[in-house]
């Protein structure tokens, strides 16, 4: 709803190809945009973090809530024609967040839809602009929700911090490789990168959608030498340290 930001957009679009791109002015969670059911399929990345006015949300809009990370998933449900498909950028409170409105936009998006997928980002992804963890929602309107497929997703082919150096960890091909070959009857090794979760078991931990909840991490165990031999070590350490030092000590009374 910013006229420079639709500049940069339309021109941004226009270097990528895109010779007429179609970008209105408008505020998509107020009550003057109306478009339900009109999309086939929508791609976002909206903000992460922001409010609006209660009194200017669009009346579609059933949350509790004026928080417009859990809005705009709620309005992108809204627009999507039956059998549409969506795949939004969401920070990682989306995803287990607490509250009664975090609680009723995944029930939402379970139960109104066929939640398809999450794919956990690591934090860094969107630096140097933002550090917070997020995570990608992929799904499809109506339909009925069985499995939901999670991927662990640890480097995008960028070094994490803000310089986003290119470097070789990329899991992306990977993530696009395992979607296409998924098999709920295959992945269930909760140690693997990727694999499914029934959604009665999700619903059992009231809807919550972080990785973190069902992914099982294996811990190697780490063998220690015994205690008395660390000792010795330590004591001949301290020896070699003591024989330099009386040798430099004689080379300066020299």
């Amino acid at each position: 709803f910013d006229a420079t930001m639709v500049r940069i957009g339309v021109m941004n679009l226009m270097l990528h190809g895109i010779d007429s791109p179609n970008i209105g002015r408008q505020d998509t969670l107020s009550k003057s945009y109306n478009e339900p059911s009109r999309y086939d399929v929508v791609l976002a990345n909206p903000p992460f973090k922001g409010s609006i006015d209660k009194g200017d949300i669009n009346e579609g809009l059933k949350l509790p809530t004026t928080k417009t990370e859990l809005l705009f998933v709620n309005q992108m449900i809204n627009i999507m024609k039956t059998g549409g498909r969506t795949s939004v950028i969401v920070p990682d409170g989306v995803l287990f967040g607490s509250s009664r409105a975090h609680k009723a936009l995944r029930k939402m998006v379970i139960e109104e839809c066929e939640l398809k997928a999450i794919i956990s980002m690591p934090s860094g992804v969107f630096k140097p602009y933002a550090g917070v963890s997020t995570g990608i929602m992929h799904f499809a309107k109506g339909g009925t929700t069985e499995n939901v497929w999670f991927y662990d997703m640890e480097a995008d082919g960028y070094s994490l911090d803000d310089k986003r150096d290119e470097v070789e960890e990329n899991d992306i091909p990977d993530v696009l490789e395992k979607w296409a070959e998924r098999d709920p009857g295959k992945e269930s090794d909760r140690t693997a990168k990727s694999f499914f979760v029934p959604v009665s078991e999700i619903k059992e931990n009231d809807y919550d959608l972080s990785i973190n909840r069902y992914k099982e991490i294996v811990y190697e165990p780490i063998e220690y030498d015994p205690p008395l031999e660390i000792i010795q070590k330590l004591k001949e350490m301290e020896h070699g340290i003591l024989k330099d030092l009386e040798e430099l000590e004689a080379m300066l009374k020299k």
